[in-house]
Parts: structure tokens; sequence; C-alpha cells
């Protein structure tokens, strides 16, 4: 019956119907009009009419937090099943005459191709619009509600119910021999993260988030990159760690092939929310959020629709398989490539992915500024001041011990003009028994000025270093020692260099 409504709707409207799982949008060129299906999922119960007239309406209230511009109002569909026709917007909570036969979502209908889904496969989708997405879903995140210390929004149990519920979704699908792999793997992480869990929400790091940050529920809306569609029908799969609705991305960008944005994305989000203390759970979500997108794809085949995307739970697998972490720094004075040389390594990694921790980020967070904020310090007694640059290292190293014990491969981007600084994270990589490289980055004096002035003038990075930072680093500049060059590669400026023979021999241990 519902179906013949739709139906009915799309001829009046003049319009393009798509379907999901859980709902029906039509398209008439102008707006968009969504009506959720009478369904009941293992997840979800839409099956009655004043369930779906509220969830409309928190639909509305919800996404309007990243997408006012997009979100319009909650309608009836009054008339008959053959007849129908839409309503006057109704005011939200307010009852209506009892006339309507359905509800429908009314939004602003978006140009083709703006979905970051279909920017992908036009191959048109570009690593700043995925740093700019970043920056929003990181003030987002810190601008929301947080689920209070002790409560049960973001607790391992809360946490863990829903993966369980997944994994009898998938077996009941067919996927008994992937689940054998996957819930042992799953039960043991459950058990050593537990503690964690429970500190991050503590930390206030649940928040009321988006819940479906997969790539076609980002959109293009002219010079802005935002979520849209998030979930309303279930307050947990919302109320979760920040980490948790990132993931989502990331993981949909690694299951279509794009490690190299889904690594930007996250470390682009990681320097603007300054949350590197929560990578230990981040491969846990990364896996549960693979294990959605595969049962979503199987509940779509139950309803008629094909699949032809990616093998979400083929990449679930993969990521239960970790490769083994290692510690990479840099070495080279302000204007030497480290962080354009570092950003390419770290985008060539693959699904074993990497963490880059940059000094000139870290730096900022220790002054409380963001990494695109502007010091108001003098730069060379300030923010780089001996005292600063000691700190500086010292967070470094502490947030690479997290990232390498959460089994990351990390990058850190900085200078490492002192051995003494050098030593310290070397000794870190022995401690853990793991491999340590330095990616010593070089160029011309005369290329190393050029760099900083033309970088200070644009005012586009992080780092504020300017001519006179440059020439106390050339000062004080210690070259590496023996033992160093030994685990070192070079990358000269004057010379041709490859970032993936460069991650490749990192992954791989080589030498040089």
């Amino acid at each position: 019956m519902s179906f013949e409504l739709v139906q009915h709707l799309q001829r009046q409207l003049q319009a393009r119907l798509i379907e999901t799982h859980i709902s029906w949008v039509l398209l008439d060129g102008t707006h968009a009009w969504k009506i959720k299906k009478p369904v009941k999922l293992p997840f979800l119960d839409f099956s009655e009419l004043a369930t779906r007239r509220r969830l409309c309406e928190q639909e509305l209230l919800l996404n309007r937090r990243l997408a006012p511009d997009l979100y319009l109002d909650v309608c009836p569909v009054v008339g008959t099943v053959q007849a129908p026709r839409v309503g006057a917007p109704l005011p939200t909570g307010q009852p209506d005459d009892g006339s309507a036969i359905e509800y429908v979502l009314r939004m602003k209908q978006f140009e083709p191709g703006a979905l970051l889904s279909e920017r992908l496969a036009a191959g048109r989708l570009d690593a700043a619009q995925l740093d700019s997405l970043a920056r929003r879903l990181a003030a987002f995140h810190q601008a929301a509600d947080r689920a209070e210390p002790g409560s049960d929004w973001g607790s391992p149990a809360r946490i863990t119910q829903p993966v369980d519920g997944l994994l009898d979704g998938l077996a009941a699908h067919g996927c008994e021999a992937a689940c054998v792999r996957l819930r042992p793997w799953l039960q043991a992480q459950a058990q050593q993260l537990h503690d964690a869990w429970l500190q991050r929400l503590a930390e206030g790091r649940v928040v009321e988030g988006h819940g479906d940050l997969h790539l076609a529920n980002v959109v293009v809306l002219g010079d802005e990159v935002t979520a849209f569609d998030c979930i309303e029908f279930d307050p947990a799969l919302r109320w979760i760690d920040g980490l948790n609705d990132i993931a989502f991305l990331v993981m949909d960008l690694l299951a279509h092939g794009r490690a190299d944005l889904a690594w930007r994305f996250l470390n682009s989000y990681l320097d603007e929310r300054g949350d590197h203390a929560g990578l230990p759970v981040l491969r846990y979500y990364l896996v549960y959020r693979a294990m959605v997108r595969a049962l979503v794809a199987r509940l779509r085949a139950d309803q008629g629709g094909q699949d032809a995307g990616p093998d979400y739970l083929a990449l679930a697998l993969q990521l239960t398989e970790a490769p083994r972490p290692r510690l990479l720094i840099t070495h080279g004075v302000s204007g030497s490539g480290k962080s354009v040389v570092s950003g390419q390594v770290m985008a060539q990694m693959g699904i074993a992915g990497a963490i880059r921790l940059r000094a000139d980020v870290v730096r900022k967070r220790l002054f409380g500024l963001g990494p695109g904020a502007v010091s108001s310090a003098e730069v060379a007694g300030g923010i780089y001041g001996a005292q600063s640059t000691e700190a500086t290292y010292a967070r470094l190293l502490a947030l690479a011990e997290v990232a390498l014990r959460a089994g990351w491969p990390v990058i850190v981007d900085a200078t490492f003009l002192q051995a003494s600084d050098r030593a310290r994270f070397q000794d870190l990589a022995q401690q853990l028994a793991l491999p340590f490289h330095i990616l010593h980055c070089t160029a011309p004096e005369a290329v190393l000025r050029e760099r900083v002035l033309a970088r200070h003038a644009r005012g586009d990075d992080a780092s504020e270093a300017d001519l006179a930072v440059l020439e106390a680093q050339l000062a004080r500049v210690q070259p590496l020692l023996g033992h160093e060059r030994a685990r070192t590669w070079v990358v000269d400026a004057a010379r041709p260099w490859s970032a993936q023979v460069l991650a490749a021999q990192w992954l791989s241990d080589q030498v040089p």
C-alpha cells in the first residue's frame, strides 16, 4: 500500500525516485521529499504512522545542526492512496487534524554529483574538501552535547551490543565463516578496551554525533562540505564517541580504494580535535563500521536491490590483521619539505595507515591554539622558544607512544635538530621492539628561504616559522650521527624522489 502511495506521489510531483533499505526519496528538481518505509527491522521499527511522523520531526531537528539550510519542514500527505497530495507544513510537535495518511520530510534538492560518493566515483573528490569536512566535524563534535560521566551512552555494553547484533545479522545472511573469524577478535578487543571506553566517556568524548557518516551522506554545497541524513531512529547509534563517528568515513574511503584520502581525512580531524589519545579505540570502530555497511548491503539485497559496491566484510577482516607498527621521524629545518614528504608517504601507506604527528600542530595546541590559529606571542621568543620546544617534543613523544601501543605506524613531523631529541624517539622504538627510521629532508639555503617566505605570506599552514626562526635553526642544527645515517632515507629537493618507494621501504623495514 505505501509503495503505491509513493508511486502516485511520484507521478504528481513529476519526480525521480531513489530507494534505500528504509526510505523512499522523490526528487522533483527543487525539493527532495523523503518518506520512511513502514518496515520493521532488527535495528528499527517504522511500522506505525505516528512513529514515522515523530521520527521525521526528529530527523529535521537533528540534521539542522550540520545542514540547517538543507532541511526545511515536515508535511502531511493527505487525500487517498490513489490521489494523495502534500499538505501544509506542520509545526513540530503540534497535533494535526488526523487526516494524514503519511508524512514526508521536505528538503532542498542539491545538485547532481554533489555527494562525496558521486564525486569519488567521478574522480572529482579532492583532499582539500576532506580537510574542510574534518574541520567542520571537529567543530561539530566540540560543540555537541556530551554524555555525562557514568551515562549508559558510550558505555562498554552500549558499544558491544550493536556489534553482537551485526554478527548475528551477518551470520543469518550466510556470512558464518567471516563471523567465526571476526567474533573472537571483537571479543578480545572489547575486553582490552573496556577501561579505555570508560575513560573516553568520563573525559566527555561521547557526544550526540551523526551516527551514519558514510560517503553517500556527505555533500558539497557551494563552498561548504557537510554531512546530512544522521541517525534519528535510535539515540544509541547517535550518542557515540566522536572517533566512532569519524571512523565510518575513514572506513568507507578505505573500502573504495582511497586509503590516501582516508588517512589524510583522519589525520586532519585528529589535528583539529586534538584527540590522538583516542587512537587505541579507533581500529575497533573501523571494523564495526565495515560490518554495518556489509549488513546494509545484504538487507538491501533482500528488498530486491543490487549491490555492486565494495566488499565491506573483506575489509573488516583485513582491518583485524594490523601490520606491525613502526616509527619514522623527520629531520630538517623549516622549508626543507618535511610536511610535504611525510604527508605523501602517509598517503601511500595503504590499508596499514599511518598517524602523522606534526610538531607545529602540537606546539600550537600547547598554547591553546588550533592548527589554523595565529599566535599572538612573538614567534622567536614565544611558541618557538626553548621551553615550548622542549614541551613540544615531550608531548610528541607521549602521543607517539600512545599511537604505537595502539598498533599504528607513526610519522613524527618535526625538525629534530638536536641529537638528544632523536635519541629519545629511537629509545622509545627500542623499548617497544619496533622498527625506527629517519627521513632527512634537505634543500639549498636559497630554496629554504624562498619556501619559508612564501609559506609565511600565504598563512595557510600550521607553521609560523619565519626567516628569523630559519636562521636560528640553521645555526644550531646537529647533523645526523653515523649510527643514525644507517637508518636514514634522504629526500633532496634538487633530486627526484618517490613517496611510494619510501612507503614501501618503510613497511618492509628495508634500510637504505
